[in-house]
């Protein structure tokens, strides 16, 4: 890098793009990289605390800051997302679609102690739509060995992707709910309406809902009536708790359910359940899904329509994070619930 009094600057082309800062109204690139200087601009040049310019010489062996982060975004990218042109030498990723965000976490932090880069995401496995920003590269010198370029490379090689928006998949779902109380006309029934609301955000729907007794028996038959159907998940609402006639995880089992887990560390939602019968999965959705716009139902159902296993360790993993703040005006998933998953 060679400096040059910007007085002195008419006519010469900029090595880098100069930030203006304008508190509380402008923070961008007031000239890009590449500009030809002209001598009416010497005045907001000073204006902006630039005395002199940066004509950038590189050489050999060393990598401009816009071509070094192309080359790790590239290297970076997974399905799912399209990359901005370098601003002020970074590289935004954009979700082309809705879908769940992937992470490999353990290669991002790899990326980022392997030299002077800057890689920052999202957190893994949340929800995504279609036009958002979801990761960010930048080289933090104006320059980089190319070295340092190829090693960040190989680690993305390993990885790949480091970095991906997942589909999900449409599904039909089949609702089971129990609960005399509904059953019989008593209430009108809650949770029918909210998980077909919570599906169709997610691009499923709901094929039908079945309303039984505190009947294992009836709860056990219209499983297996949903399945047949057609159903490719299989929700089962209320009757979770220990009350005596809470036959829910008892009924799902009896269905032929192979249990993954049963509670999770997560408030509200400790006294899910997540099953498969064939390749069908099975959840025993607790009476707080109905009650909180944010629960275990947000955490793991999407993974699921993804396409991604959900394993038991999985589930205890989601402990770190796992405590709702019941922020007044919900947030989610721009918080920390459920932010703590590896």
């Amino acid at each position: 890098m060679k400096a040059i009094p910007v007085t002195e600057a008419v006519g010469m082309v900029l090595g880098h793009d100069v930030t203006r800062i304008i508190p509380g109204q402008e923070k961008g690139p007031a000239f890009r990289k590449g500009h030809i200087i002209r001598e009416d601009e010497i005045p907001a040049f000073l204006d902006m605390g630039k005395a002199n310019i940066f004509v950038l010489d590189l050489s050999e062996g060393m990598l401009h800051e816009d071509e070094a982060a192309g080359r790790l975004a590239r290297a970076a990218t997974g399905p799912g997302l399209r990359l901005t042109g370098p601003v002020e030498g970074r590289i935004n990723m954009i979700a082309e679609a809705d879908g769940l965000l992937k992470i490999d976490i353990a290669a991002l932090t790899r990326l980022n102690t392997c030299g002077q880069i800057a890689f920052a995401t999202l957190h893994t496995f949340q929800h995504v739509t279609a036009g958002q920003r979801v990761a960010g590269v930048r080289i933090v010198p104006l320059a980089i060995e190319a070295n340092e370029i190829v090693a960040a490379e190989r680690i993305l090689r390993e990885a790949r992707p480091l970095i991906q928006v997942k589909p999900f998949k449409s599904c039909c779902v089949g609702v089971v709910t129990t609960g005399s109380e509904v059953y019989h006309g008593r209430i009108k029934d809650g949770f029918g309406p909210v998980v077909e609301k919570k599906f169709a955000a997610l691009g499923s729907r709901v094929i039908r809902q079945i309303l039984v007794s505190d009947d294992r028996q009836m709860t056990v038959d219209a499983i297996h009536a949903l399945i047949a159907e057609g159903a490719e998940m299989v929700m089962v609402t209320g009757g979770m708790s220990v009350d005596p006639d809470d036959q829910t995880p008892a009924s799902i089992r009896a269905a032929g359910g192979r249990v993954i887990a049963y509670g999770a560390p997560i408030f509200p939602g400790a006294m899910f359940m997540l099953a498969t019968i064939g390749d069908v999965p099975v959840a025993g959705l607790p009476g707080c899904v109905m009650y909180y716009p944010t629960s275990i139902f947000d955490l793991v159902i999407p993974r699921l329509l993804a396409g991604e296993t959900v394993t038991r360790d999985d589930i205890a993993a989601m402990g770190h994070g796992g405590l709702c703040a019941g922020c007044n005006v919900c947030r989610y998933p721009l918080c920390g619930f459920g932010k703590g998953i590896c």
